[in-house]
Parts: C-alpha cells; structure tokens; sequence
C-alpha cells in the first residue's frame, strides 16, 4: 500500500463517479475537468492498492474491490456531513437534521401524521423527506444520505447492510374515476380492462413484479395500451380526466378512496400484499431524533388501524 493520504476529495469523487457511471458527468457535477477526476481516482487507487473503477463500454463500472470501498466511502461522507450539521445546529441551538426517504405509499398516507407527531415533541430538528423508487431511497440509505427508508419491503440481494422492521401490510389496487364505465357492470369481467388504458408501475419498481405475476395468473400476459408512471399527480390526474385504470399501491390512493374521489374495481388482490416498513442501516447506530421519529410513524400506523 502506497503511503499517501486519503483525502474528503478523493471520496468525493469516488462516490459520485460510483452514482454517474461516468468520469464525464462526474466531473460535471463536481465542477472540475475529467482529466482532474481520472487522477484523483488514481490517487486513491494508489493509496488504497487496489482497482476500484474500469471501462465498461463508453461508461465505467465499479469493480469487486470498489463496491466493498463505496460503502465505507459513503458512510465516511455521510458522518462529515453529519458531523458539520451538527456543529451548525448546534450553534444555532437546533437538533440534528433527519433525512427520510418515503415511497408514495406512505407519503401521504403516513407522513404528515408522522411528522405532525414527532413537531410535537419539539426536538428541533429540521426534517427532510425525499420520495422516489424503492431501488434509488436504498442506494442513498446505503451512502449515508438517507437516516431512514419508510416503504416495501425490497428483494433479498437489495437488502444486504440493511435492516428491516415491518409495520403493515398492503395489497396494490386497480383504481377509477367515479362514474367508470367497469364499475357498473353487474358481474364485473376482469379481462374487460384490456379495453382500457392502464397506468403500470414502472420496471423496477417495488410493486412490479406482484402487478405482473397478478395479471398473468389471471390470464393476462399484455395490455394493449400501457403508460409506465411513478408520478401519482399524474396518475390522480390522468384516472379523473379519462376511462384509464390505475394499478398502484392502496397506501397511495388511501385519501381518495376515504374522500370518494376515486373508486377501487371489484378485484380481489389479496396476493399482491407486501410489508411495509422502516428500513435502517444495521452498522450504523439510530440517533434518538431518528428513533423519535421512527416511533411516531409506529404510533401513527397503530392510530389508523392498520
């Protein structure tokens, strides 16, 4: 191993090479020139005695020894972060800033009880919640950037380092507008939602893979007309101003199946039930504004019953 020191610059660029995929678009974001990023990245790789980046096309991709690194890297990034925002909360006589990352299915089913609960306790921390897919909120968990997930429970391989502790169950539904032309129908005919266009989650997404073996196993195998969408504004928009159907996570439609703006088919999708819950990092200790937080999320579940 090569004697030289390990800078903030070099994890840095690391990390953010690591996100982008691309010495070019790193340097970008990073505001400096790609010959800078390639050096410092063989600084590091000198530093370290290992490869962690090689050409993958016209892209790089982290080697072996790089993705073991990366989550070193991200968490040390992280506790700086953590450790300046602690300095400046501090002297502004304010708490540590909380970073959560929510599916839609709990953004707005969830949250804003949550946090009503947790502003109650007066900790002073300001929060900041980050939604998005379930692949991407783990990725920044994983890197530091994230203090807790609220969502899906995720596959085993996207679970490594990460902890999950459950809260409820919920089942994805099909939704339309009040008025819908299926929900009239006396015996209603599953196959007639082919006639319609359908609002899917997107591949990737948490739910797909339960949206998908539910269709096939009921006959199934291709919708006609298909729009992919992770925006639930457009998808509320979209369903209200059209005959289109919605397949999307209960949690996320909650208020408006509540307030009669939008109606659930007669579709028993009992087997499309996931869990959900609060996803931590397991070799990073939870500081006690996290667990307040986590807490009021629990009671908030427990108040709605569900």
């Amino acid at each position: 191993m090569v004697d030289t020191p390990v800078k903030l610059r070099h994890l840095r660029t690391f990390v953010e090479v690591a996100r982008q995929k691309s010495v070019g678009r790193a340097a970008e974001v990073l505001h400096v020139s790609q010959p800078a990023v390639t050096k410092t990245l063989r600084e590091l790789e000198a530093a370290i005695g290992a490869t962690l980046v090689e050409k993958d096309g016209r892209g790089i991709a982290i080697t072996r020894f790089g993705e073991v690194f990366l989550q070193h890297a991200g968490a040390s990034l992280a506790a700086v972060q953590r450790g300046i925002d602690s300095v400046a909360r501090e002297q502004a006589n304010a708490g540590t800033p909380i970073r959560i990352g929510a599916l839609p299915t709990v953004s707005a089913r969830i949250m804003p009880a949550a946090i009503g609960s947790f502003l109650a306790l007066k900790t002073g921390s300001a929060v900041k919640i980050v939604t998005g897919e379930n692949v991407v909120l783990l990725e920044q968990l994983r890197l530091g950037e994230l203090d807790l997930v609220i969502g899906r429970l995720a596959a085993p391989e996207q679970m490594v380092g990460l902890n999950f502790a459950h809260l409820y169950t919920e089942r994805v539904v099909f939704v339309v507008r009040k008025g819908h032309p299926l929900l009239g129908n006396r015996h209603f005919d599953f196959a007639r939602i082919r006639d319609y266009t359908v609002l899917m989650p997107t591949h990737g997404s948490i739910i797909r893979p339960f949206v998908e073996r539910f269709l096939i196993g009921h006959g199934i195998a291709d919708i006609p007309v298909e729009i992919e969408t992770v925006s639930d504004s457009f998808g509320r928009a979209m369903i209200r101003q059209s005959d289109a159907i919605w397949i999307i996570s209960e949690g996320v439609v909650a208020p408006d199946l509540d307030a009669g703006e939008l109606k659930v088919l007669p579709i028993d999708t009992a087997e499309t039930r996931g869990a959900v819950g609060l996803t931590t990092r397991a070799d990073v200790p939870e500081a006690a504004t996290v667990d307040l937080l986590a807490h009021s999320v629990r009671e908030t579940v427990r108040r709605l019953g569900l």
